[in-house]
């Protein structure tokens, strides 16, 4: 089969390089040098397994920014990001943008397959539309499915193929020629569901079930902190119960593209219908308010060491949302930059993976904050450091191992 994947991001380029061991593969993107690095062989995404995959694909996936490719294949995978504005609500725009080029160059027979992260609704509300302009009709002329991505970028234990996979379309027959085309390239089960708007719903539940739950440990985390009690060992006791129990560990922040965005996407569109999403709303405010809980941390650290925020040197390990990516997007570590610039601190940054700063900038700092729980992060050695303080916001470091270094240790909910 032909298959064309629209926008080679996070989730399209891992997406392409899986089908391009089974299939004809091309991509399209706007990012012309995306596009170049693609040509050529070489990983956009500072990964080294995707780095390596797409080393050996070279030339396997054709990549282009002209969107007449999309005329010339059977199927169409759309993978474009999904945001929300700065009030928080849903950003279609670049889904509109790849649904219209769709439509200038649809094609009958062909299968049109969102990845795109969406809230229930849109597909039928929003991309339907735009691709019946072409004047083909979906269900008949063309197939429209939705098969919500799980991409998770540096998990080792779940790589793409092994992930399963849920469809929903507006007909019968296009769930099964989808179901049929994902089985090609997975290793893992394909369920059919019962309507588009099921499948849209299940990567908002997804998402929204991790949110809930972190916003119940920051919430520990804060009391816990206050009681003098470690959650992290508390957290680890009650996973020794066999049933019933499915820990989550707080943090200076919840960062990426899905889980600080995809509650959002159902609580304006519930909203829209007259229902009013408390709990998610709740949970969010929790889950927002840590990065400023975080620098609370060090200002309780910097106090006992009699030093304020303003004119103090901090340190701030880690700029992608998670350890071991170079992606930043909703990073807490931008907020807590900010909210310690305002407060006068003179904050340096350092992340091997996003090519930002230096160790030893940050490591002449009189207090650091570690963000991303990077692996090379743990063997920073402190004791030949100016550092007098570190906050683990990600009780990710050895803190007896720091505090007899004669460094004082703050965590999120772990002393």
């Amino acid at each position: 089969m032909k298959v064309c994947v629209i926008g080679l991001g996070y989730v399209g380029l891992p997406l392409a390089t899986l089908i391009a061991e089974k299939h004809e593969t091309f991509g399209y993107d706007i990012d012309r040098e995306v596009v170049v690095k693609v040509n050529k062989g070489i990983s956009p995404i500072n990964d080294k397994d995707l780095a390596k995959k797409m080393k050996k694909l070279k030339g396997r996936i054709k990549a282009t920014i002209d969107p007449r490719i999309l005329s010339k294949v059977d199927v169409i995978i759309i993978c474009v990001p999904t945001p929300v504005d700065d009030n928080n609500n849903p950003d279609l725009k670049l889904l509109i943008s790849a649904s219209e080029d769709v439509s200038k160059n649809l094609q009958k027979g062909q299968l049109i397959i969102i990845e795109s992260t969406i809230y229930p609704g849109v597909s039928e509300e929003v991309v339907l539309p735009i691709l019946e302009r072409s004047g083909l009709k979906g269900g008949k002329d063309f197939y429209l499915v939705h098969c919500p991505e799980r991409v998770d970028i540096g998990n080792k234990d779940w790589p793409l193929e092994k992930v399963p996979r849920v469809i929903g379309g507006l007909s019968d027959e296009g769930v099964k020629k989808a179901t049929a085309f994902y089985k090609t390239f997975l290793k893992a089960d394909v369920m059919p569901l019962s309507s588009i708007k099921s499948a849209e719903a299940t990567k908002i539940v997804e998402n929204s079930f991790r949110d809930v739950n972190i916003a119940f440990v920051n919430e520990l985390a804060k009391s816990f902190d206050t009681l003098g009690i470690d959650l992290i060992e508390v957290l680890k006791a009650a996973s020794s119960k066999p049933y019933g129990f499915l820990p989550h560990y707080p943090g200076a922040g919840v960062g990426g593209h899905c889980i600080p965005v995809d509650p959002y996407y159902l609580i304006r569109r519930a909203a829209k219908s007259g229902f009013k999403h408390e709990f998610l709303r709740l949970a969010r405010e929790i889950n927002e308010s840590m990065p400023e809980y975080t620098v609370k941390r060090l200002e309780e650290g910097l106090n006992e060491l009699g030093k304020p925020v303003k004119g103090t040197k901090i340190g701030i390990l880690g700029l992608a949302y998670k350890g071991g990516v170079d992606d930043t997007r909703n990073s807490p570590a931008f907020r807590i930059i900010e909210i310690l610039k305002r407060k006068g601190g003179k904050v340096v940054a350092y992340d091997p993976y996003v090519n930002e700063g230096s160790l030893d900038d940050v490591l002449k700092s009189d207090a650091v904050i570690l963000v991303t729980s990077h692996p090379e992060f743990r063997k920073i050695d402190f004791s030949r450091s100016n550092v007098k303080l570190v906050v683990d916001g990600r009780n990710f470091l050895e803190k007896e191992r720091i505090r007899k270094m004669g460094i004082r240790y703050k965590g999120i909910g772990s002393g």
